[in-house]
Parts: structure tokens; sequence; C-alpha cells
């Protein structure tokens, strides 16, 4: 029986811009020349991720052929790529991921692109678990990679409700099978512990005005423009020298408060840090991509106090940032600090 023939999204104007009209750009080995152009105007194709700093990944990791690593915020899968590319033949790459939605995508891409069982091991997992892959792993990895950064995948597509850019609901779970949707959570909170949410999780300095908005409002918030319109509302009132630039910056910051809240993000990423010098093999390699003070701090801390304690034998001082091309090519990547640590060998 022929399949019934679809009709390809219709939308105005000459280019899509919702989401779900964008089938070109959703069909990456069917269109891939459009992709292309999406790719060369400094954009992300919808459905898909652009993996930041890879060269400095694969240079701060060094991986190997037959070293076994671990990329512990699969996402999209393009830091893992690279990575298999490099432990074969002989090595193996260890992916988890917390997302239900995603992580059969890029496993199904990755198999596609020739790397079966033996090379590549995706489990779904949330980074802070890692050490329940040890026995499987062969007792410790020879590096990991965590990039803390939410996938393109999840901020552009509005069902998610991780943007304020576009009507969905007010959600910004990463797995959406567990928890309370960011809708719950303002229910629950005073107008007090809004605004300390919005200042401890996003240092939001308009955090005490929007917060008054959003609690009047805190029944409402069911969508994401819903909580975007009362932000707005909160920000018309405040002496801004550039309105529109700087109530984005604010916007974002809402929505990143809340993810990090609903997510308990901050909780998973200190279990992960007391967790990783267990994982790592003696001199074994770690790599952690940051995007915000919150999650920086936190990593920056551990290691120094890993090295301290004589857990790691080096650490760095500085972050590593992304280049200036990659900076221009892919705007996601300007906030992003990368932070690596080796482990101490054991020895004297």
């Amino acid at each position: 029986m022929t399949p019934e023939h679809q009709r390809r999204p219709r939308y105005g104007g000459t280019h899509p811009r919702r989401f779900e009209e964008k089938y070109k750009e959703l069909a990456p080995d069917k269109y891939a020349g459009e992709v292309q152009k999406v790719l060369e105007r400094g954009q992300t194709p919808a459905g898909s991720h652009r993996p930041v700093c890879v060269r400095e990944v694969l240079e701060t990791l060094d991986p190997k052929p037959g070293e076994t690593g671990l990329d512990a915020t699969l996402g999209h899968g393009g830091h893992a790529e690279e990575l298999l590319r490099r432990v074969l033949p002989g090595g193996r790459l260890f992916g988890v991921d917390a997302d239900p939605l995603e992580l059969p995508r890029t496993e199904a891409r990755l198999r596609a692109l020739g790397f079966d069982e033996r090379a590549f091991t995706a489990r779904r997992l949330n980074f802070a678990g890692l050490l329940k892959l040890l026995p499987e792993a062969g007792g410790g990895f020879d590096f990991i990679l965590a990039d803390l950064g939410v996938s393109s995948m999840q901020l552009d597509n509005p069902a998610r409700g991780f943007t304020f850019k576009a009507e969905g609901p007010l959600d910004l779970r990463l797995n959406p099978e567990r928890g309370q949707p960011a809708s719950a959570l303002l229910r629950t909170l005073s107008e007090e512990a809004l605004a300390k949410l919005l200042r401890n999780n996003a240092d939001e300095p308009h955090a005490k005005e929007i917060a008054k908005a959003v609690f009047k409002r805190r029944l409402e918030m069911s969508s994401t423009t819903a909580l975007a319109d009362a932000a707005r509302g909160a920000l018309a009132a405040v002496k801004l020298a550039d309105p529109e630039r700087e109530t984005a910056k604010s916007l974002q910051r809402v929505f990143q408060a809340l993810r990090i809240e609903v997510n308990d993000e901050f909780s998973a990423l200190e279990q992960f840090l007391r967790a990783l010098p267990l994982a790592l093999s003696p001199a074994g390699r770690v790599a952690i991509l940051t995007f915000h003070s919150g999650e920086d701090g936190r990593v920056s801390g551990a290691f120094a106090d890993g090295l301290a304690a004589g857990l790691y034998s080096a650490v760095c001082e500085y972050p590593l940032r992304a280049s200036a091309q990659e900076r221009h090519d892919n705007p996601r990547s300007k906030c992003a600090q990368l932070r690596w640590a080796v482990r101490a060998d054991g020895r004297e």
C-alpha cells in the first residue's frame, strides 16, 4: 500500500519562522544544501545542535585509540562523534543523557555513522549517577567530558517549554517524565523565594521587580509567553539603558533560573563533581564546559579542592574559551568556558 503523501508545512512570507515549519532543517539528510546555508548564516538548524569548543575539548582530553571515555551529557552527539573517531580502533565511548526524547535520536544518528555497540554505549542516566557505569567501563574512564549547556534541540522546540521566543507549555524539564514543570513550581513559591531564586540561579539584577509581577500572575503561568509577558511588564517600569537588549537578557536569565531549579541542576552537578575522581582512571582527564557563573564557580572550586587534596595532579588556572571565529560562526558559544583537570596517577 502506497503511503499517503504528506504536504509540506505552509507558512507566510518567504522563510519559515516557527520550529515546526522548518521541515528542511529538520530533515538534514534530505536537504543538506539548505542546512549548510543556515550554518553559514551563523545559525543552528532546527532540531540539531552545534557542539561548542570541539578543538579545545579534543586538545584537552587527547583521546587515543584503545581508550575508554565518557560523554556525560550526550545531547546531539557532536562531541561524541569526534571522540569516537579518535578512540577507534579498539576504544570505547559511553554516552549518557537524561532526556528520554533526544537520547534515542542521537543513538540512532551515531549508529548510522557506523559506530556499533562495541564502540559506543548509550545509557539513559543523569550524569550525577556516573559511578553506576564503572563495572561496565572496566573500573574507570581514561577521559570524561561534560557539556553543561542546554542543547539547541531543547531550546528551539517550543513544545519543550524552554524558550521565551515562542508559545509553549511552561515546562523546562530536561526529563519531562520526572518532577514538576516550571508552571507548577511557580505556584509553590512566595514572592521573596522567587526573587531569591532569580538572584541565586541567574544573577538577575531586577529579580525583585520581576518576582513581584510574576507572583501576582502565578496562577496564570501555564505558558512560556505568559511568563515572558509578566517579566516584560515588570521591566517596562524599570529605567534601562538599552531596553530591548537588557529585556532579552533578563528573559534569558529568568528562564535559566527556573530551569536550574526545576531540574535541580546544581545538586546534580555537585554530585557529579564529587564522583569524578572515583570515576577517572589514574592520570585520566576531564573537561567541563560551563555557561554561567553558578556552574563555573562550582567546577573551579571542586577542581581547586581536588588539587589541594591530591586527587588531581593538575587543573587549569584559567578557563579556555571559544575562538573568535567560532564565536562569530556560532553565537551560542560566546559564554562557554572550558575547565580541565588531570587525575593523580597514584604514585608518590
